[in-house]
């Protein structure tokens, strides 16, 4: 990897990521503009941008801050939101998302950031990437935004598979506490497992499993398992990480997302009712814009593909400059701590997984 000197003459390693330009509803300029948002901030940053060179090359130039710190990699296609993974797994290889992805798996780049179709960018991870040793399931995590100490919790899986059997789950779980570790720097964290209830005989027989599962491994996991909990728990101090299925956790992020943007609609007709609310809106402006900024989902933007033997970044589609420069400052936190490996290291020190379970989870992976 290159090295540069900063200014008081250390030198510091880049960190290179590969960026889809052309996964976004907005096209590729808001993504332009997150990067150089990124650079101004980051000194030690370098991109590979994928997609069409004679629409990228005149958004880079306007952008005096990515001058010899972006290369750009001609890819004339595009995936679409549309598009069926299986499909683009097929004849995808012309298009940005294939060519960001390949970038990874060539050792070019560090991390992969892309704001396209998540199905897609899955698929295509794991047949190029590979899933790590021992992992039967990769799973989406996302930061939820709490009352918890850190302001956010890791939530876990919302999306990349609808199935989890217990020791999907059990997996979730471990990889949930590594990205708590060492992306938010919590030492101990506390994991709890989403159910309809906290009861111990509420709930799916899977759940129950993988209850059993992460009870049993807490001791020699460095975690604490605070059992069942429920979905108020989400965004509460309950625990740091939420262990659920993707079709659970997908309904989930995005009834929490509409929520927000319903409190913020709400929030603004309150303080146009009348002239008076239009004064305290006046008073009040500070602390309302300390609340936007807290709920704001561009700025934890960024899903990781947890489980791969590289770390992509998912950024929402509709992300605008601020969404995507928090996805890119998110994939360097994870760049610069070797975070793939150690979620592999992670997963491979819990051993043995019972045989029974293992093999069930495999046959239905493909």
């Amino acid at each position: 990897m290159q090295e540069a000197n900063n200014q008081g003459g250390n030198p510091n390693q880049l960190t290179v990521l590969s960026i889809d330009a052309m996964g976004g509803d907005k096209g590729p300029s808001p993504i332009v503009a997150g990067m150089a948002a990124s650079a101004k901030k980051n000194k030690d940053l370098h991109f590979i941008l994928h997609g069409p060179a004679d629409q990228l090359e005149p958004l880079v130039k306007r952008r005096s801050l990515l001058n010899g710190r972006c290369e750009i990699r001609h890819a004339q296609d595009a995936v679409s939101m549309t598009d069926k993974p299986s499909q683009v797994v097929r004849h995808g290889k012309d298009t940005s998302m294939w060519s960001a992805i390949e970038c990874v798996r060539n050792g070019e780049a560090e991390v992969c950031v892309s704001c396209g179709n998540t199905g897609a960018l899955m698929a295509l991870s794991m047949i190029r990437l590979r899933k790590l040793p021992g992992v039967n399931r990769p799973a989406i995590a996302v930061l939820w935004p709490s009352r918890s100490e850190m302001g956010f919790n890791v939530m876990l899986d919302v999306g990349a598979d609808i199935r989890a059997d217990a020791n999907d789950l059990f997996q979730y779980a471990l990889m949930g506490v590594s990205y708590a570790r060492n992306g938010m720097e919590i030492n101990i964290p506390r994991v709890g497992l989403l159910n309809v209830g906290t009861e111990d005989h509420k709930g799916r027989p899977e759940l129950h499993e993988a209850h059993t599962l992460i009870s049993e491994y807490e001791s020699c996991g460095d975690y604490i398992f605070v059992g069942f909990v429920e979905g108020g728990d989400i965004p509460g101090d309950k625990a740091d990480v939420i262990v659920t299925d993707g079709f659970t956790g997908n309904v989930a992020i995005k009834t929490g997302e509409g929520t927000a943007s319903l409190i913020g609609d709400l929030l603004k007709q309150a303080f146009e009712f009348s002239r008076l609310s239009r004064l305290a809106k006046l008073l009040a402006v500070t602390s309302l814009h300390r609340l936007r900024k807290r709920i704001d989902p561009r700025r934890v933007n960024g899903g990781v593909f947890l489980g791969l033997n590289s770390t992509v970044v998912k950024s929402h589609g509709s992300a605008d400059a601020t969404g995507v420069s928090a996805a890119i400052k998110l994939a360097v936190l994870l760049a610069k701590s070797d975070f793939s490996q150690k979620i592999a290291a992670r997963v491979a020190s819990v051993t043995p997984i019972p045989q029974d379970v293992e093999q069930n989870s495999i046959s239905g992976t493909e």
